[in-house]
C-alpha cells in the first residue's frame, strides 16, 4: 500500500489507479470494516488524527479530483464523508523520498511523466501542509537491489 504524499497529478495512469484502490482499502480498513492492513505504516498518519475516517475521505476526494480531470470514471459514491477533515503535516524530507521512489516507478512504466517532476518543489497531495524534516518516521525504506 502507497499512499502518496505527493500531489496525484504527479502519478502515471497505472499509479493513479493504484492509487485510488489503494486508498479505498485504507478507508475500509480506518473504517474497521475489514480485519487486513490494520497496523499498516502508510495509515499510522491517519490513525493519528481526530477523525481517520474523515481525513482518508478528504484525501480520496482529491485523488478522484485527478482522476475527472483526466476523464477517468472513479465512482465518487464509494468516498466516506469527508466533513471533519483537517489539513495534515508532511516533511519536506519524506516529499523528496517520494519523488525519488516515483521517478525510479516512472522510468520504467512511463518517462514521459518524469519532466513534471523535475519542475522545481513538488507539490504535496492537496490535504498535506509541508514542513521541514526528513523522511517520516512511518516510511518503510525501499532496500536498493
Amino acid at each position: 500500500m502507497r499512499l502518496w504524499s505527493l500531489h496525484p497529478r504527479y502519478l502515471d495512469s497505472k499509479g493513479l489507479v493504484a492509487l485510488w484502490r489503494e486508498a479505498l482499502l485504507a478507508q475500509a480498513v480506518l473504517a474497521n470494516l475489514t480485519r487486513g492492513y490494520r497496523n499498516h505504516p502508510q495509515l499510522w498518519r491517519f490513525q493519528q488524527c481526530c477523525d481517520p475516517v474523515a481525513q482518508i475521505a478528504a484525501y480520496l476526494v482529491e485523488v478522484h479530483a485527478e482522476a475527472t480531470v483526466r476523464g477517468y470514471r472513479f465512482d465518487a459514491s464509494k468516498i466516506g464523508q469527508s466533513d471533519s477533515a483537517q489539513p495534515m503535516q508532511v516533511s519536506r524530507g519524506q516529499l523528496q523520498y517520494e519523488v525519488r521512489h516515483l521517478q525510479a516507478k516512472l522510468a520504467v512504466r512511463e518517462p514521459a511523466k518524469l519532466s513534471l517532476l523535475a519542475q522545481g518543489d513538488p507539490a504535496p497531495h492537496p490535504l498535506f501542509r509541508v514542513i521541514e524534516g526528513g523522511i517520516e518516521t512511518w516510511e518503510v525504506l525501499a532496500t536498493p537491489g
